[in-house]
């Protein structure tokens, strides 16, 4: 079997394990690609665009001002547990205790997490959507903050619980939105 990146090819023995295509396409793909392991489907993703990257930032800069005593990650890999061991995936933002993660690792525990932040896009949209938020939730995070630009809705989701999130909160991008405890705060999507 043959797996094509752009600009590169790996070839896969048959029968191969997925985690295994999975560590291969992580080689093989250009820097600044993300190659995330989703519910047994290897999912690659190009470099975000300018208006991604707004997102992220606005939300880094808030939480920042908020929170201090935290460190902010963005393109850190976490191994989430649930009925999938393999489950890999790099969230597009991080909020975590200071020296929560081991530098030499390449994927992380998520124990630490405090929240997690994706922003869609037109590729990533129903993984952030359904089968990253199961895995957020299954992983015990705490918060999840899902940015839909497609919808125009910014959600909160908290309080996980047997694998769901009891908690839901959503507003209109544009508006401001509660971030819970730990954070205790709004965050004004309007500064995106």
């Amino acid at each position: 079997m043959a797996l094509t990146i752009p600009e590169r090819e790996v070839l896969v023995p048959a029968n191969h394990p997925v985690e295994d295509a999975f560590f291969a396409a992580s080689a093989a793909v250009p820097r600044g690609w993300r190659v995330e392991l989703i519910e047994g489907q290897i999912h690659v993703t190009p470099p975000a665009n300018a208006e991604h990257e707004d997102f992220v930032s606005g939300m880094h800069e808030q939480v920042r001002d908020h929170r201090r005593d935290v460190r902010i990650y963005h393109g850190i890999g976490l191994k989430l547990s649930g009925p999938d061991p393999s489950l890999r995936v790099i969230p597009d933002l991080v909020v975590a205790p200071k020296r929560a993660f081991q530098a030499e690792l390449e994927w992380h525990d998520p124990d630490p997490v405090l929240l997690v932040a994706e922003v869609t896009s037109k590729s990533t949209a129903r993984n952030d959507r359904l089968k990253k938020f199961r895995g957020y939730a299954r992983a015990g995070i705490p918060l999840y903050l899902l940015i839909d630009r497609e919808a125009g809705i910014v959600s909160v989701f908290s309080r996980p619980k047997a694998g769901q999130y009891a908690r839901s909160e959503s507003a209109t991008l544009g508006e401001k939105i509660t971030l819970p405890k730990p954070f205790d705060f709004e965050l004004d999507t309007a500064e995106f």
